[in-house]
């Protein structure tokens, strides 16, 4: 089974043709934390101490947060989460993180600034593997 931390440049591309001109968007995220934060090539923003990797990512959206408001961007909803109702039973998720997004740009400009990108390496600690996905309203 692979894991997915990062999206690849096909998948930004893709996302970019498809989101650009539809106005808000909202992010759901599956998160599956580390055991064990790995700071591993990450030694500027590692912790004195060894912390889990859900104490990674409460650092990392501790830093996040702020960006996101200032971008335009707000949580919905941030919680814990594990085994599907309907779903396989190999899935499981320790949380869910829904944010919306003013726009895909505006979601891009805040993914890619340097405010953003220095504090990024707690969410790459903290995750064993994620799912990142992209929807838009119906109505």
């Amino acid at each position: 089974m692979s894991n997915y931390i990062n999206a690849t440049p096909e998948a930004g591309k893709e996302f970019y043709q498809n989101f650009h001109d539809k106005g808000k968007i909202t992010m759901l995220n599956l998160l599956k934390f580390k055991t064990q934060a790995d700071y591993t090539n990450l030694e500027e923003l590692k912790p004195i101490n060894i912390i889990s990797g859900e104490e990674a990512y409460q650092l990392y959206m501790k830093s996040t947060t702020p960006l996101l408001e200032k971008a335009g961007s707000r949580i919905i909803y941030f919680g814990k989460s594990n085994n599907f109702l309907i779903g396989p039973n190999s899935e499981k998720w320790d949380a869910i993180l829904l944010v919306e997004h003013a726009s895909v740009m505006k979601f891009m400009e805040f993914a890619q600034s340097k405010e953003y990108l220095k504090n990024a390496g707690h969410r790459t600690a903290a995750l064993e593997d994620a799912r990142l996905l992209p929807s838009t309203e119906l109505l």
